[in-house]
């Protein structure tokens, strides 16, 4: 079976707007989400900004925040695509969250009193909220999902690797409905680790500048909704957009340095699967971190897939205001590439000043354009040379 794949609900956890609506509309006005971080004391490290979501109210108890930010992006969704989860059938509604930290906040709670006292310190409570597995049992148990559950962990690709495992569960009638989520929480982890790694901007982070100094740690959730056209269609669904296909990669060079030929392989399978050209395409959601490596590697990598004319390409990176959301970054890329496909609106990469002769691409500078777009690209990379690319159609 080969049936077509929509997304009929969008729910989003983000920096900038919780909601779709609040979400599209703060990405279009180009507005930031970063600000002094309060979840922790940063007075010890060189940079203070990040991406937290405020006043988010959590609608689950005894979670972690991981698992909060995915269980309401998913409620979101459900609600967005007009389902009545009592008239589904549960055993073939199925789900996918895809993370780079998991419950990193409940680690560093049981962390805390180990150190300090002893692992008899240790609230007993914490320790099954820990594994990463919970992020879909969590999802499932509040919605009261009971097909396929599955955790992909593959850093800040996995939202990409989500949609395609529920892309193939739904064409294949292997199930009827799915979730295609990624979250994570604010880290103090990743905060330490990307600080160590220079990797962080100090004031804001520019994807494609040339005097950009790095990425900014970001925390939300991003919540699609997959079904079959004909069941949308016959509910009078929202259709956001068509999923035609999706491509993965391993670089198999770096734990940590991207690589354009893995990229580019990537960008060059889901097109192959979704049996487009690189000419067709209108729109790429880049992966666009704000660090050197990155940004000039996934332009080369541009430039490899559609050499032709990448410069009339528009390509923007959601991080600039955003910022690094872990493995929720693509998920909510995905959503900004289905409401860009609505509304035939680019949304913007803010904070850039200067051009760099390595990323002579159009990047969308600072204000949101209006553009027909029917084909939209959404990439994704991650640590260890994952790399995860998914194709997007309007749908008319």
């Amino acid at each position: 079976m080969n049936k077509r794949v929509v997304i009929s609900g969008l729910g989003v956890i983000s920096s900038i707007g919780i909601g779709k609506a609040a979400f599209w509309d703060a990405l279009t006005q180009g507005k930031t989400g970063i600000s002094e971080i309060s979840s922790f004391d940063t007075s010890a490290f060189s940079t203070h900004l990040g991406g937290e979501v405020k006043d988010f109210q959590a609608q689950t108890k005894d979670v972690g925040r991981a698992s909060s930010l995915a269980v309401s992006a998913a409620i979101q969704a459900v609600c967005d695509a007009g389902l009545d989860l009592a008239n589904q059938e549960r055993e073939r509604f199925g789900l996918a969250v895809g993370t780079t930290m998991g419950e990193s906040q409940i680690l560093e709670e049981i962390n805390h009193p180990w150190i300090k006292d002893g692992h008899q310190a240790i609230e007993a409570s914490l320790i099954p909220k820990y594994p990463c597995n919970v992020l879909g049992i969590n999802v499932a148990k509040a919605l009261g999902l009971k097909g396929a559950n599955m955790v992909i962990p593959t850093a800040c690709a996995a939202g990409n690797y989500c949609l395609g495992f529920a892309f193939d569960l739904i064409r294949t009638g292997r199930a009827d409905k799915m979730l295609a989520i990624g979250a994570d929480a604010f880290s103090r982890l990743a905060f330490i680790g990307f600080n160590r790694l220079f990797a962080v901007a100090p004031e804001k982070c520019q994807p494609f500048d040339k005097n950009r100094k790095g990425m900014m740690v970001g925390e939300g959730a991003g919540a699609l909704l997959l079904e079959p056209l004909e069941d949308a269609l016959a509910r009078k669904a929202p259709i956001y957009s068509e999923v035609l296909g999706y491509g993965l990669s391993c670089d198999a060079h770096h734990m940590t340095a991207p690589y354009a030929p893995g990229i580019a392989k990537a960008m060059e399978k889901s097109l192959r699967e979704s049996n487009i050209s690189p000419q067709e395409v209108d729109y790429i959601s880049a992966h666009g971190t704000g660090t050197p490596a990155n940004d000039r590697e996934e332009c080369l990598a541009i430039k490899k897939v559609f050499p032709e004319h990448y410069k009339k390409l528009a390509v923007s990176s959601i991080k600039s205001m955003l910022g690094h959301t872990m493995g929720a970054a693509s998920s909510i890329e995905a959503i900004a590439c289905c409401l860009a496909l609505n509304y035939d609106l680019l949304p913007p990469t803010i904070n850039y000043e200067t051009p760099d002769p390595e990323c002579d691409i159009d990047c969308v500078p600072n204000r949101s354009r209006g553009q027909r777009i029917n084909i939209a690209l959404n990439n994704a990379s991650a640590f260890g040379g994952n790399n995860a690319c998914v194709v997007f159609k309007k749908y008319n």
